[in-house]
C-alpha cells in the first residue's frame, strides 16, 4: 500500500523489511504485511530504508551506524508504527539507537520517539493490534526458538505461542532450552565458529528431542542458522519463520531447502 494511501486514522504502519528478509526471504516480509493488513492497518514498505546499523553496531563502527541509523529515521518519518519481522533489528531500532544518540541531546528527543514506535512483528499483533487469533492452517508438529535480542530486549516469548496455538492443525511442542542462544549472534558466528557450530548442534538435539518436524522463530539470522546445520546433519526438521505459518503462507520451500534438484539447470 503506498504511502499516498490517504488518511488510515492511526494506523499505518511502515514495515521494516531487515536485510535477510529482504536478500534472502521475501516471502516473510509478504508474510508481515498480510498479517498486518488483516489486521487492520495500512502497510508502507520504504523503498529507501536501509540495514538497521546493528553488523557496524556490534563492530565499534559508531560513526557509520550512526550515518545508517539518521537514513533510516528519516525513511520512516510520519508512520504510525514501525515494525519488523525479527526481534535482532526492532531491538536494534528500539533499544540501542537512543543509546547511540546519547551524546547527541538536541537530536536525542527525534530518536526517542522514532524507538517509541518500532515493535516487533509477533509482539505488536498481539499486543498492540490485539489479534488473538489467526486464520491459518498448519499440518505438522512445531517447536519455537526464542531469539536472543527479541527476548531480552523486547520481552517477545508468550506472544508467538499464543497466536501459533489459534493456527489450525498445528500441534506445538515446547523446546528445551528455548531461551539459550542458536550461535548466530550476528558477527559472533563469524568470529568464533567452532563455539557457534557447537551451540547449534545443542540447539538442533534439542528440537529433535521435541519430536517436532518444523523448528520456527522470528529471526531469519537465527533461522538461517539452525536451517543449515539442520542441512548438514541431514536432519528430518524443517526451519520456517513464524509469521509464514501464521499468515498461512508455507508455499514457499523450507528454509535451506533447495528449490531445485542438485545438479538440475534453472531454465
Amino acid at each position: 500500500m503506498s504511502d499516498e494511501s490517504g488518511d488510515a486514522g492511526g494506523r499505518r504502519v511502515g514495515l521494516f523489511v531487515t536485510c535477510l528478509v529482504d536478500l534472502f526471504r521475501p516471502s516473510i516480509g509478504f508474510a508481515a504485511v498480510k498479517l498486518l493488513e488483516d489486521a487492520g492497518y495500512a502497510v508502507d514498505v520504504p523503498a529507501v530504508q536501509t540495514c538497521c546499523g546493528q553488523p557496524a553496531y556490534n563492530s565499534g563502527d559508531k560513526a557509520d551506524t550512526k550515518l545508517i541509523a539518521r537514513a533510516v529515521i528519516k525513511a520512516f518519518a510520519g508512520f504510525d508504527y514501525i515494525v519488523a519481522p525479527s526481534g535482532s533489528c526492532a531491538g536494534m531500532l528500539r533499544a540501542h539507537y537512543p543509546e547511540l544518540f546519547a551524546d547527541e541531546p538536541n537530536f536525542l528527543p527525534d530518536v526517542t520517539r522514532f524507538a517509541g514506535k518500532v515493535h516487533e512483528l509477533v509482539s505488536f499483533l498481539t499486543d498492540i493490534a490485539k489479534v488473538k487469533r489467526v486464520e491459518a492452517r498448519y499440518d505438522g508438529a512445531a517447536t519455537y526458538h526464542d531469539s536472543c535480542s527479541g527476548l531480552r530486549e523486547l520481552g517477545v516469548k508468550a506472544q508467538p505461542r499464543q497466536l501459533l496455538r489459534s493456527v489450525a492443525g498445528l500441534s506445538l511442542k515446547e523446546l528445551p532450552g528455548a531461551d539459550v542462544c542458536c550461535g548466530f549472534g550476528g558477527t559472533f558466528c563469524i568470529k568464533y565458529p567452532d563455539i557457534s557450530e557447537r551451540m547449534a548442534s545443542d540447539k538442533i538435539a534439542d528440537a529433535a528431542a521435541t519430536g517436532a518436524d518444523t523448528l520456527l522463530a522470528g529471526d531469519l539470522g537465527c533461522l538461517m542458522n539452525m536451517a543449515g546445520k539442520l542441512q548438514r546433519d541431514g536432519a528430518n526438521i524443517q526451519a520456517r519463520h513464524v509469521a509464514e505459518v501464521l499468515a498461512g503462507m508455507t508455499h514457499e520451500p523450507a528454509i535451506g531447502v533447495p528449490t531445485r534438484a542438485p545438479g538440475e539447470v534453472k531454465r
